[in-house]
């Protein structure tokens, strides 16, 4: 179960700011985000080797996208299609209000559930298969101000052990500055292995006996469009980052 911390503050100098941990069985190959689609020039993400798509994704235009499992559906089904793919669909687009439109006619038979994030520094949505659904099209809702969590459950859904606990302190800590190069309190809390009862799934970081846990780390931040002298950060975390140190990505 991977996890999202979304800070959306408009008319800030940086109004969209994620924090994002993957979960993921430790012997699925990846690699770190990059440019790796040559038909894609404009989106650099993470790319996962198994089915080709990936969890996380930035495009040039300044949209972001990723992609979430919902409970129970980890890994892949026959007959249905990746969805990691559905990152690159929304990349595709140049703002998210347009992708998001676009994506909400998807038939969700193709995909197991998912919840899809597609945020740019005006709006942002999340996406939700949730399964069942007579219409078979993904529920559309906009993620409102403030800070938010995002993981297998719905938006801020406390039923969630991790939303529970976790999303309270986020709220409480610092803020992320990126234009200090400070992320306020959000790395210690990303690379957090505590946990509310018995399942360890419950940390932020965390790795299972059966080699399931926390494979990377990314702290994301985008700028306003009435700073064109500030460009997109993006600092990434090859593995668990309770003990893996961020680093810049280049974006050029």
């Amino acid at each position: 179960m991977c996890s999202v911390i979304i800070l959306r503050r408009p008319g800030a100098a940086w109004p969209l700011v994620l924090g994002a941990n993957r979960d993921e069985m430790a012997d699925r190959p990846w690699q770190p985000p990059a440019r790796h689609w040559p038909d894609r020039p404009n989106v650099v993400a993470g790319l996962d080797e198994l089915a080709g798509g990936t969890w996380l994704g930035l495009n040039d235009e300044g949209l972001v996208a990723a992609i979430l499992n919902r409970p129970g559906t980890l890994g892949p089904e026959q007959g249905k299609r990746s969805r990691g793919e559905l990152v690159l669909e929304a990349l595709d687009h140049a703002d998210a209000s347009e992708a998001a439109l676009a994506l909400a006619q998807l038939d969700t038979r193709a995909y197991r559930p998912f919840n899809l994030l597609i945020a740019d520094n005006r709006d942002a949505y999340v996406l939700a298969h949730h399964g069942a659904n007579p219409r078979h099209r993904p529920e559309t809702q906009p993620i409102p101000e403030g800070v938010h969590m995002l993981t297998a459950f719905d938006l801020d859904d406390d039923a969630d052990p991790r939303t529970a606990l976790y999303l309270p302190l986020f709220r409480h800590a610092p803020p992320p500055d990126p234009g200090t190069a400070s992320w306020g309190g959000w790395p210690e809390l990303l690379g957090s292995r505590i946990w509310d009862g018995a399942d360890a799934r419950g940390a932020m970081d965390f790795r299972l006996p059966s080699g399931f846990g926390t494979s990377s780390s990314a702290l994301l931040a985008l700028p306003s469009a009435e700073r064109p002298d500030l460009d997109p950060i993006w600092h990434f975390a090859p593995g668990a980052p309770h003990e893996t140190p961020w680093k810049p990505l280049d974006l050029g």
